[in-house]
């Protein structure tokens, strides 16, 4: 079971971990993540819409989450958000929307 935390503050052990033992990696990753998000003209809360999208499609936990979070944090509404998941239903299936719905729905509700 998830830790109750604020959007803010939560952060996966498994990534904190990583982080920790590899920190130039990291670091060159944060790196290469900005330059790539100032690397065309999506603002913030498309940029994170996107990447949703992209983490339904591979069905990443974690990369869902973490994107609905930022989604949000950049100015995105729940139904926004919602609707970027629903829009994976006719290309990745109805089982992974319906994983990714749930994990938007325990990021929001943890808030």
């Amino acid at each position: 079971m998830r830790k109750q935390v604020a959007m803010s503050e939560y952060l996966p052990n498994v990534y904190t971990e990583f982080r920790e033992k590899f920190p130039e990696i990291a670091d060159n990753q944060d790196e290469l993540a900005a330059s790539i998000d100032q690397a065309g003209p999506l603002d913030d809360k498309t940029s994170r819409l996107v990447k949703l999208g992209i983490a339904l499609g591979g069905q990443a936990d974690g990369a869902v989450r973490s994107n609905v979070r930022k989604a949000l944090k950049a100015g995105a509404s729940r139904e926004e958000v919602e609707h970027a998941i629903l829009l994976g239903l006719t290309t990745r299936g109805f089982p992974a929307t319906v994983a990714a719905w749930q994990w938007m729905n325990e990021v929001v509700d943890e808030d």
